[in-house]
């Protein structure tokens, strides 16, 4: 399901400066297939240009984050973990034993997640919904 996201085009939009360093990590995040952390963004960053510090790629996220670009994603692991904020609506399935982030749609689940809401005297306006598993094949 993974969707490549111009975070540059995104900050221009937004009105954020874009350094050289800034850049870099933006691409960074717009080519991850996976929802790294910072030291993970660090670390890709960094074998682009050496110069870039873990406190630059700190503030980058949290920059990005509080312009609305980056969605911050806990699962269960102690770590944050960051992803590109899209206008199509996903969940997360979280392997509990090897910490691989699934992403999937499932309008079924969506209705029903809106007639729970509905029930209960809501009309849903957001949600984020994390599922945590063990692969079948490894839980035998």
């Amino acid at each position: 399901m993974h969707r490549t996201i111009d975070i540059e085009a995104l900050c221009a939009e937004k009105g954020l400066r874009i350094t050289e360093q800034r850049k870099t990590i933006a691409r960074i995040i717009s080519e991850a297939e996976d929802h790294p952390d910072v030291e993970t963004l660090h670390e890709r960053a960094s074998a682009v240009d050496p110069k870039i510090s873990i406190a630059t790629v700190y503030r980058t996220v949290r920059l990005f984050e509080e312009a609305g670009i980056l969605e911050r994603h806990e699962f269960g692991d102690g770590r944050s973990r960051y992803e590109a904020v899209t206008d199509d609506h996903h969940d997360h399935l979280i392997d509990v034993e090897t910490g691989q982030v699934i992403e999937f749609h499932d309008e079924e689940l969506e209705n029903l997640k809106k007639k729970v809401a509905e029930r209960l005297g809501f009309r849903l306006v957001d949600h984020r919904m994390e599922l945590y598993g063990v692969a079948l094949d490894r839980s035998r």
